[in-house]
């Protein structure tokens, strides 16, 4: 049995049924995590669980990241099973990708389950190589609610995925080695620019250059360049607000406000 102090109605489901459906409830991200974990050989025990979070829903903090990894290690705690980090997140990456439907990597349950108190996490979500940065105590990381929500299994984030994907294969034909966009930089990406769709090439070049920004911020935080990490930060935004198209008006706005205050 499940309850939620965020959600007024409680679910449950059963954990010897091999191939539930997901009901697209809140509940599916605990029931994939569930099935993942018994797909991989460990027995769960029945459980009644409550769940209570300060973390804001559709709000782009990784709520979703949040209750697979501690439900992953509440099922497994009432079962008397463990299983290492790296592995409950990777568990819960699979369940929202195959069980939740939303083809989301592995950053926010690696985050979820790594995360350190006054650092930055640069990962490499190919090697799964981390590396923490701190974050210099001189400054405080402001986080701001638009109040404007999102679902990444109902929402556009599946469809950038296949985009990118296209522009993958586009690419590849030219670029015979590549992978992934990661292996792509952005003099390789102009130079084939006219072979891609206006639309494909303005995905692409978001996730091409947002690599290189955040290696670029990875030097600035470790150089306490904080200017260069600033400025960084704000390109990102206009990056996904013109290429990538997964801005908001009130994100804008904030956005734009921001830049004008003393000291941000």
């Amino acid at each position: 049995m499940l309850q939620s102090k965020t959600f007024p109605d409680s679910a449950e489901f059963n954990l010897d049924d091999p191939n539930p459906e997901p009901r697209k409830h809140w509940s599916d991200y605990i029931q994939g995590v569930a099935l993942m974990i018994e797909r991989r050989g460990i027995h769960l025990r029945g459980a009644n669980l409550e769940i209570a979070s300060d973390i804001p829903l559709g709000g782009g903090l990784s709520s979703s990241a949040a209750i697979e990894i501690s439900s992953a290690m509440a099922l497994l705690a009432n079962s008397g099973a463990t299983l290492d980090r790296l592995e409950i997140a990777l568990l819960s990456q699979q369940a929202e990708n195959e069980f939740v439907g939303a083809r989301c990597g592995i950053m926010d349950q690696f985050t979820s389950c790594f995360g350190r108190e006054g650092h930055a996490l640069l990962l490499d979500c190919r090697s799964l190589a981390a590396e923490y940065l701190p974050v210099p105590s001189e400054i405080a990381i402001v986080v701001c609610n638009t109040m404007v929500h999102h679902s990444l299994a109902t929402n556009e984030y599946n469809v950038r995925r296949r985009q990118c994907e296209e522009g993958v294969a586009a690419l590849a034909r030219f670029l015979p080695r590549i992978r992934a966009l990661r292996d792509v930089d952005s003099q390789q990406l102009a130079n084939f620019a006219c072979k891609l769709d206006v639309l494909i090439y303005r995905r692409c070049r978001h996730v091409v250059n947002e690599i290189a920004r955040t290696l670029d911020a990875a030097k600035a935080l470790k150089s306490n360049h904080l200017t260069k990490f600033g400025k960084l930060m704000n390109a990102s935004h206009v990056s996904l607000r013109d290429d990538y198209d997964v801005s908001c008006a009130e994100r804008d706005i904030m956005c734009e406000i921001q830049t004008t205050l003393p000291g941000v």
